[in-house]
């Protein structure tokens, strides 16, 4: 079993990234993605990790992105700059941020939506995995999802992508503006479907510290280069984690965030 968790599943070979022919994005980022492991991507706004994402997810098109340099290997292939349809059917399904649903169907309507890209569409038991994983969806399963609130909807977008029956299931900032038990709570949830499921994520997440706690292995990016790299445990402990991704200083004080701010012209690889 270990040796098929150390497998490389994904492997990003130092790729450039730009958009419209003009603004580059990403400036050679490699990274690997073991199978069945959860690897978190963090940074702060900007820093090129939702490119990253649509590099390997194929959304790059629909914006006039495209990978310019390097290569994307999954599982033995390479998909750089294939279509979106064409990667999906490998089993890389990408949840957004900003957790858009179809908001004028309802709950289970938005889950099954999730079967749409597979070649069998039997859902049943399906549904049944996404209750167990949300189970407070279970009451709000004939609701429209535009009444729903935003934890509530991060937990349909998340099982409609189970739907899909993910090899590679990429997230984009699931905590995004949830308060902090509802985080908590869908950090969990993550981590149970790695390990039950054995489904391989990539978590974009600005809570570092969340995201660290879940992850065994995790990058750093900054101005679209990966500027540190390591397993999760040991970047908690690394100083300039600390100092700039969890906001505590040195000593341990907790730091606010107008005081990080003002100490990043002292990063080291800037």
């Amino acid at each position: 079993m270990e040796n098929v968790q150390n497998e490389t599943l994904l492997q990003i070979n130092n790729i450039s990234v730009v958009y419209s022919d003009v603004i580059q994005v990403l400036k050679g980022v490699s990274l690997k993605v073991p199978r069945g492991r959860i690897v978190s991507l963090l940074g702060s706004n900007g820093a090129g990790k939702t490119t990253t994402l649509k590099a390997i997810s194929g959304l790059l098109k629909p914006e006039n992105g495209k990978v310019t340099d390097g290569g994307i290997i999954y599982d033995g292939r390479n998909i750089q700059n294939q279509s979106t349809e064409e990667i999906t059917r490998l089993g890389i399904i990408q949840v957004l941020e900003g957790r858009q649903p179809f908001k004028y169907l309802t709950v289970e309507e938005n889950l099954k939506v999730g079967t749409a890209t597979r070649w069998t569409k039997p859902y049943k038991k399906d549904l049944e995995l996404v209750y167990h994983y949300f189970p407070s969806l279970t009451k709000r399963r004939k609701t429209l999802a535009g009444y729903c609130s935003g934890g509530e909807l991060q937990m349909v977008v998340m099982g409609r992508a189970l739907m899909a029956h993910p090899k590679l299931l990429l997230l984009d900032e699931p905590s995004l503006g949830l308060a902090p038990l509802v985080v908590k709570e869908i950090f969990r949830i993550i981590k149970l479907i790695n390990e039950e499921q054995g489904t391989t994520i990539v978590l974009v997440e600005q809570n570092a510290n969340m995201a660290l706690q879940i992850a065994t292995w995790a990058y750093v990016m900054e101005n679209g280069k990966i500027v540190m790299e390591g397993e999760a445990e040991t970047l908690k402990q690394n100083p300039d984690v600390k100092e700039f991704y969890l906001g505590v200083g040195a000593g341990g004080a907790t730091r606010s965030y107008r005081d990080v701010k003002s100490y990043k012209r002292r990063k080291r690889w800037l």
